[in-house]
């Protein structure tokens, strides 16, 4: 049976850019492989590709709210009093928002700068939810001892530090008869432990678990939609054209962990998916805490390990879209 979990992070440390699902998905692998042996990951992606995935990873997000859809602002009921440029500023909806139909949500959504102030309890200060900052690097020629040109010349990668005191959700759809919650809360602690995403080896992308627990979305009357909470696949579905909205975004992989100095390289095919907050309507009343599919094996996703798989999945909440409106 697929359960879905709120995990509440608590950021540690800068990260090299925002949480998201499908790498968060990717990196969850590795732990398993980490810290159960290779046999025991081949054994839960038994069926990954084939809609039987034994979880599905979030993005993180501030704690109690979701991205807006990626809906045209005409879809949504007017503000009152709100010029346009401010409106699209909304772009966090309170999760009790999603008892109302879609339409309603701009009225009940927020800008970053609302969201960082309610999470810090502070009215003052932040009027950011994160900082981006430049950070120096540079490579070694070990032949000189020397930066040097070209490819050990100096360089700058962002980084990005969280606001005080700010938490995130993230959503895990687990498949309990595969993996228990207990098991699932040790990986995304060791992941917390050793760091999500770039940079990671020098000391960002930690975080702490501080709070779990199952999750019963807000039910509007009339669910005929779902809102994607991760970037994923929706092609081939049978999804109607016509009754989906969704941003592009374009996943340029590369394998993690010891796999970086795999001997084909590094890379992985790139994957051009729906980014996160896509809206796809239903023909039929929404069913499962999931929507997508997984993409990869026989090589398709990797050459140097033909056998990886890509989070085409996504974690999705029921909402009420009327579909005949201009």
């Amino acid at each position: 049976m697929m359960n879905t979990l709120r995990l509440t992070l608590r950021p540690r440390s800068a990260f090299g850019g925002p949480l998201q699902g499908d790498t968060l998905f990717g990196q969850l692998c590795w732990a398993v492989r980490n810290r159960w042996g290779e046999g025991r990951l081949t054994e839960l992606l038994e069926g990954y590709t084939e809609g039987r995935p034994f979880a599905v990873c979030s993005d993180a997000f501030p704690a109690g709210y979701l991205p807006r859809p990626a809906l045209p602002l005409y879809r949504y009921d007017s503000v009152p009093g709100a010029d346009r440029k401010a409106v699209k500023g909304r772009r966090w909806l309170p999760v009790a928002a999603l008892a109302r139909p879609v339409e309603q949500w701009l009225q009940e959504a927020v800008e970053d700068v609302a969201v960082a102030r309610t999470l810090s309890g502070d009215s003052g200060t932040p009027s950011q939810l994160a900082v981006q900052r430049l950070q120096p690097h540079n490579s070694i020629d070990r032949r000189s001892g020397t930066t040097g040109p070209g490819e050990f010349a100096p360089y700058n990668r962002p980084q990005y530090w969280y606001a005080r005191d700010i938490r995130f959700d993230t959503y895990l759809v687990l498949d309990d008869s595969r993996m228990d919650r207990d098991d699932a809360m040790a990986l995304i602690s060791d992941l917390g432990r050793t760091g999500y995403g770039r940079d990671a080896s020098i000391g960002l992308g930690k975080f702490d678990v501080e709070g779990v627990g199952a999750v019963e979305w807000p039910a509007p009357p009339a669910a005929n939609a779902s809102l994607t909470l991760a970037p994923c696949a929706p092609q081939g579905l049978g999804l109607n054209a016509r009754r989906a909205y969704y941003g592009l975004f374009t996943r340029f992989g590369r394998h993690g962990d010891r796999a970086v100095f795999a001997p084909g390289g590094p890379f992985k095919t790139p994957v051009l998916m729906a980014a996160t907050g896509a809206l796809f309507g239903q023909s039929e009343p929404v069913r499962g805490p999931f929507i997508g599919q997984g993409l990869g094996g026989d090589g398709r996703m990797s050459k140097s390990i033909p056998q990886t798989v890509q989070q085409g999945y996504a974690p999705c909440v029921p909402a009420q879209v009327n579909w005949e409106a201009a």
